[in-house]
């Protein structure tokens, strides 16, 4: 028999947020833990993230000032998610939220907080929450040493100027410009130009915030513990015993290997997002790789492999969704978080002509683009316009304001994607707009703006409209759109990464097509089953249900 290249207890597949805290439990619960990752740089999409966790029923919400419980958690979830094979996890991810917090405190240097007054997706739902969303604590990079430059990079959205990181509460002040902010982008800039050691070594921001801050500090828990974290090893095919999953067959360093886990296999390796035949099959056309956000390795090898042994496989058409921006030369695209909650801007189809309410959640507005798309009248792309004043405001993309970064000091990859015009009709005819429909649906969004109330999809009505929006004008998501020069940039679909995966208990076993446990096989995060359906309950719901149920794993795996 061919021999095995390494024998563990447990195998850990993938090394994002979820593979890591599988790890770091499955560890402690006493086994043997060996993590791979197939590419050359651990962290995967959550390293590359904006980090947030959405933890319902977390004790910390108490201590910021909010209030919770499990039982308005489950009611929230189970209410927007609408799916009763999904109830027995939505009532273990809730109930397990305080164990895994208390476990990660005190066993890893991660710390997390509240991010007060964000809210929940479905703001209007009487179980919502204002407190629900978590990020964790700036982490000092130098305390990985050399693995710092293993990790992902963030994605450039998440950095001023494509470098310097930012936390989730810094995007929020520097957003809109609301109060403080010059002196948060100045202290910013003076730490990363004054880490001296940092600058030395290259341009890295050594302080790790968001998705860097998070895998940074769950890393520096498995380095303290001495457990294995190997790069370029990817697995292909599962090595079955009587029906057991007992490793992985695979290569590393692009030579075959087999790996031996005796307890079992934890899968936590990501979607399929950048597997353009896959997309085809199960999300459907048009699609495309370069509309997503995600990390490069998320090609769904093993949601075929396992599918391949018996598995089975839910909501696999779904994806985690956003409407997106593709630069030239990025090989991830960009997602529009923010910037479509902005006043003085829309988003229209070819015709000219608003379909959804731009300012409602990521997921509701991609959702919108594909309900309004047909050969008719095309949504795919779609078009945000804005104006002058937005452009010397806010930020949009990789545009800062104008006021600091005039259209001149901007890069070709930057104009060929924002596109710019002296007049409405002359913007349209760029990017092959009806000019007349444009012109008459600015005309009637502005008097929406005079009134105060946009009477077509109600935008900024919302709680979750207002949070992204500029609390500093008159309305935080309403402006007219009237002065030029007009810009405008293509949409598309995008997403965070694809939802659908295997189907697993709520103890996180894979379980075969008629609904039993395939011993020794675990998934967890974005190529396992989303316990939410369809929906997308809150920011940070992908990475909150990742980690919890990657914790429940490496605890059932070693039976602590």
């Amino acid at each position: 028999m061919e021999q095995f290249l390494k024998e563990t207890d447990v195998l850990v597949v993938g090394s994002g947020a979820g593979a890591l805290t599988a790890a770091l439990k499955a560890h402690d619960g006493g086994a043997r833990v060996l993590v791979i990752e197939k590419t050359g740089a651990f962290g995967g999409t959550s390293a590359m993230s904006g980090g947030v966790l959405w933890l319902p029923n977390s004790p910390l919400s108490d201590k910021a000032g909010g209030a919770d419980t499990a039982e308005e958690g489950k009611r929230y979830l189970k209410s927007v998610v609408q799916d009763p094979e999904l109830e027995p996890h939505i009532d273990a991810f809730v109930d397990t939220i305080p164990e895994m917090l208390e476990y990660l405190a005190g066993n890893t240097p991660l710390r997390l907080d509240v991010l007060a007054n964000f809210p929940d997706m479905y703001p209007e739902n009487p179980d919502a929450k204002m407190h629900r969303c978590h990020e964790a604590r700036p982490f000092p990079g130098k305390e990985l040493g050399a693995d710092l430059y293993r990790m992902r990079e963030q994605h450039p959205q998440t950095m001023l100027l494509g470098t310097i990181g930012w936390t989730a509460s810094e995007c929020f002040v520097l957003q809109a410009r609301r109060p403080g902010w010059f002196q948060v982008v100045l202290s910013m800039v003076l730490r990363y130009i004054t880490d001296m050691g940092g600058r030395i070594r290259g341009s890295r921001d050594r302080r790790q915030v968001l998705g860097g801050a998070l895998v940074g500090a769950l890393k520096r828990g498995l380095n303290s513990r001495g457990v294995e974290l190997w790069l370029n090893t990817a697995a292909t095919a599962f090595i079955l015993e009587n029906g057991r999953v007992l490793g992985i067959e695979g290569t590393r360093d692009g030579q075959p290997i087999r790996i031996r886990a005796s307890s079992g296999v934890i899968l936590a390796c990501g979607g399929f997002e950048k597997n353009e035949a896959m997309r085809k099959r199960y999300l459907g056309e048009p699609t495309s790789t370069g509309w997503s956000a995600g990390s490069p390795g998320n090609t769904g090898e093993m949601i075929e492999a396992g599918a391949g042994i018996g598995a089975g496989l839910g909501y696999m058409a779904d994806g985690w969704w956003g409407p997106a921006i593709q630069l030239e030369g990025e090989p991830q695209a960009r997602l529009l978080i923010g910037e479509k909650n902005l006043p003085h801007s829309i988003i229209v189809n070819k015709a000219g002509k608003r379909f959804v309410n731009e300012s409602s959640s990521y997921t509701k507005v991609n959702n919108g683009m594909k309900n309004a798309h047909s050969e008719e009248s095309p949504a795919i792309p779609a078009y945000m316009i804005f104006d002058a004043e937005y452009r010397h405001r806010y930020p949009m993309g990789p545009l800062l304001p104008s006021e600091f970064q005039p259209d001149w000091m901007t890069t070709r990859a930057v104009r060929k994607a924002v596109v710019k015009a002296a007049t409405l009709a002359g913007l349209a005819q760029k990017l092959g707009i009806d000019p007349q429909g444009l012109e008459a649906e600015v005309e009637r969004f502005n008097g929406f703006v005079d009134e105060g109330v946009d009477k077509d999809f109600q935008r900024g009505e919302a709680l979750y409209d207002q949070y992204y929006g500029d609390q500093t004008q008159p309305h935080p998501c309403l402006g007219r759109i009237d002065k030029g020069p007009f810009y405008g940039v293509r949409i598309f679909p995008g997403e965070l990464g694809t939802k659908g995966g295997l189907t697993t208990d709520a103890h996180a076993r894979v379980l075969d097509v008629d609904g039993k446990v395939i011993p020794g096989l675990y998934a967890v995060g974005n190529c396992s089953r989303p316990i939410t359906g369809h929906v997308y309950p809150a920011s940070g719901a992908t990475l909150g249900s990742a980690m919890v149920f990657a914790y429940i794993a490496g605890k059932h795996i070693t039976a602590t």
